[in-house]
């Protein structure tokens, strides 16, 4: 029962300083009517050409980093195109490769015999070939065009 006495006094002085019982003047408002109709507000011509020299400066550093921004967006872009054009450049370059190769392996001359005997063809005789265009043109007539010998092959 003292400690419980002893307790309670020690927490009566901090109660009182948590809690005053006085806490100030009470605010009071009074409502006032204010008629400013008849006022007039003067201009003053300083800071109206102040305002105009700041708007213009402004507007000219916009137009600064617009521009700016402007050509690092670009350079990102061109950037962007070059590399897809260097990807399709590199696709294309590997299927020009892959169809010389084709290329190649469809005229080399014994898959083409391997081919023609299958199909039952057999090479021409020496009689069976007959060279059609045998003379030459002469050396002092102008010549417009010229043209490969032709070999016609004939089953006899």
């Amino acid at each position: 029962m003292a400690a419980a006495a002893a307790v309670q006094q020690e927490e009566t002085p901090l109660s009182r300083r948590n809690h005053p019982c006085w806490t100030g003047t009470p605010e009071v408002y009074f409502h006032k009517q204010i008629d400013n109709s008849r006022l007039r507000k003067v201009e003053d011509p300083n800071r109206g050409r102040e305002m105009r020299q700041f708007g213009i400066a402004l507007g000219c550093l916009f137009l600064l980093v617009m521009t700016f921004a402007w050509q690092h967006f670009a350079a990102i872009e061109y950037g962007y195109k070059i590399e897809s054009l260097r990807s399709q450049r590199d696709g294309l370059v590997e299927m020009n490769r892959a169809l010389r190769l084709e290329q190649a392996s469809l005229r080399d001359p014994e898959r083409i015999d391997i081919m023609a005997r299958r199909l039952g063809l057999k090479s021409p005789d020496a009689n069976q070939v007959i060279r059609l265009d045998t003379a030459m043109p002469e050396r002092s007539a102008p010549v417009l065009a010229s043209v490969t010998p032709i070999w016609v092959v004939s089953s006899r």
